[in-house]
């Protein structure tokens, strides 16, 4: 299920950059109105801030948006927010994001599409506009909208009596709210205790949470956001700013972009890394980053803070460009199809087949021999993959942990071009790897359901692809480029007859 993107609402801040020697000892309320929550006019909501290493505001669905506000509502028990106020005027939220920032998109109709998240964001993608749409017509539905509310205690007309009342009681509502007590430090220390012990933070999260100022940690939040929202680069040089938010949106777009639907209807421009606004996707590019820049686990708490920005752009060229080499119609590129590589039959995403490939790639770039020979066989190579991609699902299984496992993954696929480049048989290499293939579809239901109907195109689409006429691999629409068969420093002319289709790689490089 798709996520509300809420992260626009309350303005991140660091906790010290207008702190003045700690906390604001003035008097606090324990409790706001919604009114205070408007985004004209309202004292609260302007100075209202998260801390700039809060996890995103997008964890939510619509039905969990609207199972809050709908608590609210009925005056149902909504646990209370928990504050801190630093003398430069700013109400922190240490822990209640999520829950006041749903209160928020109420209150602004702002569900990730409205004016504040427009401001934000810059630019809106489809799918996000889609999931804010969904979250604005389920409320509407059932609850309807703060507006509606608002606009039955300002009418002169005759309202219903029931909507006038519960209008009433709205405009009375309060919204309970706890106060941390001390300095920036004792805020930070309540913050990642809260945090780990009720919905705990997740490892990604925490561990950009503590790499907010390593390059890693800002290009993995450049790329996951397009280089827009909050800016973790705003203190480096304008140069520099300039130049990651320009490298994020394209890696961005390189890899999250046509955005995934289901079902799949086309085997045709699937995006490298599946939804851009899914659970997973946060964690696929922190370890995206991590992988192409060889960072490890142990190597990750020794990573210097990047003061100016030279090493974050450093790293995304670095992942700009095993992105381009993936698929893309840059000169370097393989064009490895999405649909062998990176999704299952029933078109699922694979997320550890996309590490499995980022870390082949890089072995590539270090033995250019590997290259070749993986181009010299990759036809029966992804005739293998095509037939038996559960292999893959039994490696994860086997070693039981998802990031780990795409090592072992890699090191399949380089023994597998091993065996082909000599020479050994497709069905003695299948024999050998002990693939087996699993029936995966439903009998119990007449109906189609969507990874059904997926799989019955991406197998159809699959038999009928083009192919490179000088590898044999699948062709992605978006790398198709046109070869002369005889080279035009051979006489070769521009015609029909001359032309063949090819991947960007095999045409400017490995043919040559």
């Amino acid at each position: 299920m798709s996520k509300v993107n809420l992260d626009a609402l309350i303005p991140r801040e660091d906790f010290e950059f207008k702190d003045y020697a700690g906390q604001n000892n003035a008097d606090n309320t324990d409790n706001i109105r919604l009114s205070e929550l408007e985004m004209k006019g309202s004292f609260f909501y302007s100075a209202l801030r998260k801390p700039d290493f809060q996890r995103e505001t997008n964890e939510w669905t619509p039905a969990k948006i609207k199972g809050l506000i709908e608590s609210f509502v009925n005056q149902d028990l909504i646990p209370a927010i928990i504050m801190w106020n630093n003398k430069g005027g700013f109400t922190f939220a240490i822990d209640g994001a999520h829950r006041l920032s749903a209160l928020i998109a109420w209150v602004n109709d702002d569900y990730g599409d409205g004016s504040i998240s427009k401001k934000f964001f810059e630019s809106i993608s489809e799918e996000q506009k889609n999931i804010a749409d969904k979250a604005r017509q389920l409320i509407e539905k059932t609850i309807k909208s703060y507006k509606f509310y608002k606009d039955a205690l300002e009418s002169s007309k005759r309202i219903d009596k029931k909507v006038l009342q519960k209008a009433r009681d709205l405009s009375r509502h309060t919204l309970q709210l706890q106060w941390v007590k001390g300095s920036v430090t004792k805020a930070e220390e309540s913050f990642f205790r809260i945090n780990q012990e009720a919905v705990k933070i997740s490892p990604t999260e925490l561990a950009l949470s503590k790499a907010r100022e390593k390059p890693n940690g800002i290009a993995a939040r450049a790329i996951r956001n397009r280089g827009m929202g909050h800016k973790y680069w705003s203190k480096f040089p304008i140069k520099n700013q300039r130049a990651i938010e320009k490298l994020a949106k394209e890696i961005h777009d390189q890899i999250f972009i046509p955005p995934l639907k289901k079902p799949i209807k086309s085997i045709e421009h699937l995006p490298l890394a599946g939804k851009s606004n899914s659970s997973y996707s946060l964690p696929l590019v922190w370890n995206f980053v991590n992988i192409v820049n060889g960072l490890m686990d142990e190597d990750l708490k020794n990573i210097p803070n990047d003061s100016r920005g030279a090493n974050t752009l450093e790293y995304l060229q670095k992942c700009k460009k095993i992105a381009l080499k993936i698929n893309s119609m840059d000169s370097s590129s393989l064009g490895l199809h999405p649909a062998i590589y990176l999704y299952s039959l029933e078109g699922n995403y694979k997320i550890v087949s996309f590490y499995s490939l980022v870390a082949l790639l890089l072995d590539f770039d270090k033995q250019n021999k590997l290259q070749k020979e993986f181009i010299s066989v990759r036809s029966d190579f992804e005739k293998i993959l095509q037939v038996n991609g559960d292999y893959i699902s039994s490696i994860v299984r086997k070693y039981r942990a998802g990031l780990k496992g795409y090592i072992h993954i890699k090191d399949f696929y380089l023994e597998m071009i091993d065996k082909l480049f000599r020479k050994e048989s497709k069905d003695k290499i299948i024999k050998e790897l002990r693939i087996k293939i699993n029936e995966k579809e439903s009998k119990d239901s007449k109906e189609f359901s969507l990874n059904v109907k997926s799989a019955v195109v991406i197998k159809e689409s699959l038999e009928k692809a083009l192919v490179c006429k000088i590898c044999g691999g699948l062709i992605d629409a978006r790398t198709r480029t046109i070869d002369h068969i005889q080279r035009k420093s051979e006489n070769g002319l521009g015609t029909v007859k001359n032309g063949q289709i090819a991947h960007p790689y095999c045409n400017t490089t490995y043919k040559n």
